[in-house]
């Protein structure tokens, strides 16, 4: 009765271990060869002389994957057997790929570096001859082993399911059996040999030679630089391509520097290939033409219309850009962006937030808004942001959930955080969550896995990047752009100096009071009633309120200490910007309080607005508060 060899009570590994040291040469007929399992029996077939006739001969057949299995027992016609030795080579060449894929699996090690190279030299010197069977698929599993030295068992062989990799010949369970009959031998070796011998059985072993060659594994060290080189040409595909396959309309193009131009193709095949990108150039490069020549590209492409969400103070600018340049783009302020986008028709297949760190926080109304008009719309996204990371890498994914789903496959996964904590499993067993997700990435505060994961997204540029990549030189060394007019733009040297001066009173400056102890203590003793509303509600209101008035009144309780506090906070921060912006905060505030002093005056509903905290969080925008007024909900009215 023959032995089995199920890798559980009897390992075959250890069978041909024991069995290769009386050998003077091997047949090994496997579906699948693992260049690195090799390295489990190479020190026994180093044994071998070398030749046809005194060395391991390795014949690999075609596999097929489980999905053309399929498809091909279901076809009603029979699939056609390999006719021709041209589409032998074709099928040798593909392999040689397949194999030179496989060494990018895993993380190498010294002992699959060595394993590697002693396997080259053995197929060099003929110790190991490999041909790929390309008849039709072949998914036998034979190992014979020859030797001079046993009368008895001139030929062993194993038969079964075990491929030759690791865990085909250790770990898995398998289904292997010995063969010692000399009859039953003799014939399974003629059918190896007749394949063997098949005029469509290609020799690789050169091919594959190669392969270890020029991998990691290659004997020559390579040189730090040329790995450079390698890693920047593969890094900087994606921007290769955008630069080639897009074109600039001419009266933009014109307009534009080298190193705009480059960014708006960049951003462009960004765009296009996973529906946002983020401008996240430094302040002064220019990020809303490149902007506005991304949207002319989409628009003459494919017939893109443009929704531009800016800031109050940037909507006419943004209209004289979409007038001088020809965009079929409407302009929207973003602190009308709740109450305007619920009519806004979903025609808009690009959208462009300016100054999209505003919305950081996407619990807010706002947020919301913008996010589900483009998930509804469909809408490719353009973010311009000069200072996209503010405190969080939060504040990088808030941004960019406003057009990528938070289960998204991104076909990148947080490295460095799996490494921390122990890999996958580890992973899924901590968090909810797709792996290769941004909710994934949202898990790590490690730096290396949110620059991995801003590369697919962001196109971002340094005055000293333009400077080293763009400028030119003078006769003078100094560093400069040169305009489409012809006109210079030279770069100023940076040289830090002390500036002392004084916040005393000074007669001569209008706004020097501003900036008196007397100043910062009226600010702190300030009442802000408009922001308490909650302290001012009479004992019996809430007894005689309905379920949605009591909801009211719950909200304002909750919300006036942070509400008050925030305010202050944005005050200090307008005096801290300038005397003049203090100076204008100071008149809203006012104008607000003469609307509530109307209401109540003439008997009317207190317009309360949405008492939301988070509108006065400074962290999150840097822009003045007025949207109390604009998006303001009358409230049954609250006695003082």
């Amino acid at each position: 009765m023959p032995r089995i060899f199920d890798n559980i009570e009897l390992e075959l590994l250890e069978a041909l271990r024991k069995t290769l040291p009386d050998s003077y040469k091997a047949d090994f007929c496997v579906g699948y060869f693992h260049l690195r399992g090799w390295r489990q029996i190479d020190d026994l077939i180093e044994n071998f002389i070398g030749g046809e006739n005194a060395c391991c001969r390795l014949l690999i057949g075609m596999q097929k994957s489980a999905q053309d299995q399929v498809q091909e027992a279901l076809s009603l016609s029979k699939s056609p057997k390999l006719t021709s030795i041209q589409a032998a080579i074709n099928l040798k060449k593909q392999i040689a790929r397949e194999f030179r894929d496989q060494l990018t699996w895993g993380a190498p090690s010294n002992a699959d570096e060595a394993g590697l190279r002693r396997l080259s030299q053995q197929l060099k010197s003929q110790k190991v001859i490999v041909k790929l069977f390309t008849s039709y698929p072949l998914h036998a599993k034979l190992y014979l082993l020859y030797s001079e030295k046993s009368y008895n068992n001139p030929i062993t062989g194993f038969l079964g399911s075990s491929n030759l990799s690791l865990s085909g010949l250790q770990k898995q369970g398998e289904l292997n059996i010995d063969v010692l009959d000399h009859d039953a031998c003799d014939k399974l070796a003629k059918w190896f040999q007749d394949r063997w011998e098949d005029k469509f059985c290609l020799d690789i072993s050169k091919e594959l030679a190669q392969v270890i060659d020029e991998s990691w594994a290659r004997p020559e060290i390579i040189p730090p630089y040329h790995i450079y080189l390698k890693i920047a040409y593969h890094l900087s595909r994606e921007a290769r391509v955008g630069i080639s396959e897009y074109t600039i309309p001419e009266d933009l193009e014109k307009q534009l520097l080298d190193f705009q131009s480059a960014a708006v193709k960049i951003a462009a095949k960004k765009l296009n290939q996973r529906g946002g990108v983020v401008v996240g150039d430094v302040v002064g490069l220019g990020k809303t033409l490149v902007a506005t020549a991304i949207a002319r590209i989409f628009q003459e492409d494919y017939g893109y219309s443009t929704l531009i969400i800016c800031p109050k103070n940037l909507e006419q600018m943004w209209q004289s850009y979409a007038e001088q340049y020809g965009l079929n783009a409407k302009v929207l302020s973003l602190s009308m962006a709740t109450k305007e986008l619920p009519n806004i028709p979903a025609r808009f297949r690009l959208v462009i937030i300016d100054e999209s760190h505003n919305l950081r926080n996407r619990e807010g109304k706002r947020y919301r808004a913008i996010q589900e008009f483009i998930g509804s719309s469909e809408s490719k996204c353009i973010l311009l942001s000069a200072t996209p990371y503010n405190k969080t890498y939060l504040d990088l994914s808030n941004q960019l959930r406003l057009f990528v789903p938070e289960d998204k496959d991104l076909n990148i996964r947080p490295e460095q955080y799996l490494r921390e904590i122990g890999g996958e499993i580890e992973f899924q067993k901590l968090h909810q969550a797709a792996i290769r997700s941004l909710a994934a990435f949202e898990q790590s505060e490690f730096t290396d896995d949110w620059r991995q994961l801003m590369a697919l997204y962001m196109v971002r540029r340094t005055r000293s990047f333009i400077i080293h990549n763009y400028a030119a030189t003078d006769s003078q060394g100094k560093k400069y752009l040169q305009f489409a007019d012809g006109s210079q733009f030279y770069f100023p040297t940076r040289q830090p100096k002390t500036v002392k001066f004084s916040l005393g009173i000074d007669k001569s400056n209008p706004y020097a009071k501003l900036y008196s102890e007397a100043v910062v203590n009226i600010l702190n003793g300030l009442n802000l009633p408009r922001y308490g509303l909650g302290n001012y509600i009479e004992a019996k209101a809430g007894k005689n309120a309905s379920p949605e008035q009591q909801k009211i009144i719950q909200n304002l309780s909750r919300g006036g200490r942070r509400l008050m506090g925030f305010s202050r906070t944005n005050l200090f921060k307008r005096l801290e910007s300038s005397g003049d912006s203090f100076v204008e905060s100071l008149r809203r505030h006012i104008l607000r309080n003469y609307i509530f002093l109307y209401a109540i005056e003439h008997g009317l509903d207190i317009p309360i607005g949405t008492q939301d905290a988070d509108l006065l969080d400074t962290r999150s925008q840097d822009e003045d508060i007025d949207t109390d007024i604009r998006m303001t909900t009358v409230t049954p009215r609250i006695s003082s």
